[in-house]
């Protein structure tokens, strides 16, 4: 089981990039949202309720193998919070990218709480600082989605 948390939780190969592995998951979550396309939201949040509930057991498992709290190639939270952006979100390539853009901003220079969540123990802190990005991302493009729709 052990080896199958790390796999998962790193996406194969994504984790070991040796450059931001964290952009290159939201990127791979990005293509997968392409995937599954912008008019099936139900689809994308059964996509993301199993994102976020194998996120949060392989980051738990896996976080063991390595030697600091929040190892970088555990990218599993950022995928999954990737995806979260995008729940009833317009499929269209301004949020799109606003989406990305704003996530990684939050992901990478973390306000206050969302360093704070960071802090919580193990698969837990892993996950939640990133979902809490992705929340605030995905409030920020309803907002916007008032005035550009």
């Amino acid at each position: 089981m052990q080896k199958i948390a790390k796999y998962i939780a790193t996406l194969g190969c994504v984790g070991y990039f040796p450059v931001a592995p964290g952009t290159a998951a939201s990127l791979v979550a990005l293509g997968i949202y392409f995937l599954i396309g912008g008019d099936n939201a139900i689809l994308l949040f059964c996509v993301v309720a199993a994102a976020l509930t194998v996120g949060f057991w392989s980051s738990q498992v896996a976080c063991g193998e390595f030697a600091v709290k929040d190892p970088p190639q555990i990218v599993i939270d950022e995928f999954a919070a990737m995806l979260l952006v995008y729940v009833f979100v317009p499929f269209k390539p301004v949020f799109l990218v606003a989406g990305f853009v704003i996530f990684r901003i939050l992901d990478i220079f973390k306000i206050p709480f969302i360093k704070k969540l960071e802090l919580l123990p193990g698969g837990i802190g892993i996950m939640t600082d990133d979902i809490a990005a992705a929340l605030i991302t995905n409030i920020t493009l309803q907002i916007a989605r008032i005035f550009i729709v």
